[in-house]
């Protein structure tokens, strides 16, 4: 018999991060530590006896869901960029965002606790890998004796895991950029935006960072793999 059960879930807070649209989100949550978040819990769930204790944990698991994606359908099978877009892997062979839940799993770093705030106590975290405004259904501390595992598989994703890319930032346009918010832009185009199965050194991409545009190119036939950025507006 079909399964007919369905479970309430709702939001318990709403993450605010530097990224407008999906494009330049790291792949990853960890991979940019200069990349900071905040996370606003809702009215009913904005308790400070709720997070009393987190500050004794260095990171933390965030349950949250793609917000994006849903009401889409899903399929058994997606194809991965970092594959190359052409080879299919079972969803739950991946982390796909085209889900029959639509959920997402991210391992944050939390940096402090506002609770002087309006809205506080809301959570400031680094590393994030979420869509600004992305809804947060939980929040769990991060065990490193029983989340820790460096001997696991990385599967497919292993091939590429440390690849990074040397940025040519020209000083006249990152002296537009917010001096706080430049380590983490550059670590962002360091993990190398673009779709996987993309590779034309001519083309110009535009990613929305931090209410700015970036506007860059990837010559992947140069010895170092570089990126260049050639505009902000």
């Amino acid at each position: 018999m079909p399964n007919t059960e369905s479970y309430p879930i709702h939001p318990i807070a709403h993450i605010h991060t530097d990224f407008a649209e999906k494009f330049g989100i790291p792949r990853q949550a960890g991979l940019v530590d200069a990349l900071t978040a905040r996370i606003v819990f809702t009215p009913e769930y904005r308790v400070a006896e709720a997070v009393r204790g987190i500050e004794q944990y260095s990171h933390l698991w965030l349950i949250w869901q793609f917000s994006r994606e849903v009401g889409r359908p899903w399929h058994p099978t997606v194809r991965p960029p970092r594959l190359g877009g052409n080879t299919r892997v079972g969803v739950f062979a991946t982390r796909s965002p085209c889900r029959p839940n639509a959920l997402g799993l991210s391992s944050v770093r939390l940096t402090g606790v506002d609770t002087d705030a309006p809205d506080g106590p809301a959570l400031i975290v680094a590393g994030a890998d979420l869509l600004d405004g992305t809804p947060i259904f939980d929040i769990k501390p991060y065990l490193p004796y029983v989340d820790s595992h460096p001997d696991a598989a990385g599967g497919f994703s292993a091939a590429t895991a440390g690849r990074r890319l040397a940025v040519d930032f020209p000083p006249k346009l990152l002296a537009r950029v917010p001096q706080d918010k430049r380590a983490a832009l550059t670590g962002v185009l360091a993990q190398d935006p673009r779709p996987g199965y993309q590779h034309d050194p001519g083309r110009v991409y535009a990613m929305s960072f931090a209410g700015l545009t970036v506007k860059f190119t990837v010559d992947d036939t140069s010895p170092d793999l570089r990126l260049t950025v050639v505009d902000i507006v």
